[in-house]
C-alpha cells in the first residue's frame, strides 16, 4: 500500500507527494517532490527559501535523502544560495561517487549539475536574524559580521533565545513496496557558520531500510547525532521491537542528553508492515501527517509523548 508520512510542517507537500505515488512514481520521487514544496514556501522559516540565517546573516541549508531499497544516500550541508537542497542531495546520491558534500563544494556541485542560484534571505528572515543580535550592534556592525574575528560569544548568547527552529521530514512507500526518506532544514537561527545538525547526517536525522522500516527526526540535532537516533529506531525494529517500542526506546536513549541540555526531539517512522508512528520527548500538542492510498486528504495525528 502506498503511503506518505511527514512532520508537522509538511502538510502542503503531502498531496503532491501522494499524487506521484498514485501515478506509479517512486518513493524517492514522492519524498523529493513533497519536500520541494516546503522548501519553496517563504513563510516556512525553517526550510529552504526564507530559512533561518546563521549568525552572520547567511541562510545555510542542510538536506539528506535515502533509498530503502539500495541503502544509497546523498546529503548536502552548509549549502548557501540554492533553494532545493533535497534535490541537490539526490543528485549527490545518483551522480557522484560520494554521499556527503558541504559548503562551497556542495554549491559548486549544485551549479555544475544544473541548479540555478538564488537569494535565500527574505525580508522576513532578515528581521529574524536582526532580532537575535545584540541591541548594541549597529547597522554597520551587522554588515561587518562576516569579517569579525570572534563570533562564538555572540552565537552562545543568541541561541539561548531560540524560540523557532524546525525541519521537514518525509517518508514514502511506493507501489513496489520501496521506502524512501528525506529531510531538509535551515538549522538553528544564529548558528555558527558551517554548523551541521542531524538532518544531513545519514543514521542520525534520517535512515531507511526496506527490510525493517524508516525513521526521521526533528529537534535538537546535536543530541540526535550523538545517539544516531534514526538508525537506532530502524535497528530496534530489526531486533523485533514494534514501531511504537522502537521509537520509545530511541527517545529513552536520548534521556541523559535531554536531561543535561534540555530541548526536545520528535521522531516519525514507518515499519515494514506500512504502519506509521510519531513520538516526541516534548509536551503534548505535537503532530505529524499521514496520507495513504485510500485517503482523500492528509490525516493529522498526535505525536505520542514520552518523557525520558
Amino acid at each position: 500500500m502506498i503511503l506518505v508520512v511527514a512532520s508537522g510542517n509538511g502538510e502542503a507537500g503531502m498531496v503532491p507527494a501522494m499524487e506521484i505515488l498514485r501515478h506509479g512514481g517512486s518513493a524517492l520521487d514522492a519524498v523529493e517532490a513533497g519536500i520541494r514544496v516546503i522548501e519553496s514556501d517563504p513563510a516556512e522559516s525553517s526550510v529552504g527559501l526564507g530559512g533561518l540565517p546563521n549568525v552572520v546573516g547567511e541562510v545555510e541549508l542542510d538536506a539528506s535523502i535515502m533509498d530503502g531499497r539500495t541503502l544509497a544516500a546523498g546529503s548536502v550541508g552548509a549549502l548557501a544560495g540554492f533553494e532545493h537542497p533535497i534535490s541537490i542531495a539526490r543528485r549527490v546520491m545518483e551522480l557522484s561517487p560520494h554521499a556527503f558534500l558541504v559548503g562551497d563544494g556542495a554549491a559548486r556541485f549544485a551549479a555544475e549539475t544544473g541548479f540555478s542560484p538564488c537569494m535565500l534571505l527574505t525580508a522576513r528572515s532578515r528581521r529574524v536574524w536582526q532580532q537575535g543580535l545584540p541591541e548594541s550592534l549597529s547597522a554597520q556592525g551587522r554588515r561587518g559580521l562576516r569579517r569579525r574575528g570572534e563570533l562564538l560569544p555572540m552565537v552562545r548568547q543568541a541561541v539561548e533565545r531560540i524560540s523557532q527552529h524546525g525541519t521537514v521530514d518525509f517518508i514514502a512507500r511506493d507501489a513496489n513496496g520501496n521506502l524512501a526518506c528525506g529531510v531538509s532544514t535551515s538549522g538553528w537561527p544564529w548558528k555558527y557558520p558551517g554548523r551541521l545538525g542531524d538532518s544531513p547526517v545519514i543514521g542520525a536525522g534520517n535512515y531507511v531500510d526496506n527490510r525493517y522500516g524508516a525513521a526521521a527526526c526533528t529537534g535538537y540535532g546535536e543530541l540526535v547525532i550523538r545517539c544516531s537516533t534514526a538508525h537506532s529506531v530502524v535497528l530496534y525494529m530489526r531486533m523485533g521491537k514494534s514501531i511504537r517500542a522502537a521509537c520509545r526506546s530511541a527517545i529513552h536513549d536520548l534521556a541523559p542528553l535531554l536531561a543535561t541540555h534540555g530541548g526536545a526531539v520528535n521522531i516519525v517512522a514507518v515499519d515494514r508492515e506500512n504502519r506509521p508512528f510519531g513520538v516526541t520527548s516534548s509536551a503534548k500538542g505535537g503532530y505529524y501527517w499521514v496520507v495513504s492510498e485510500g485517503s482523500a486528504t492528509p490525516e493529522k495525528r498526535a505525536l505520542e509523548v514520552v518523557v525520558p
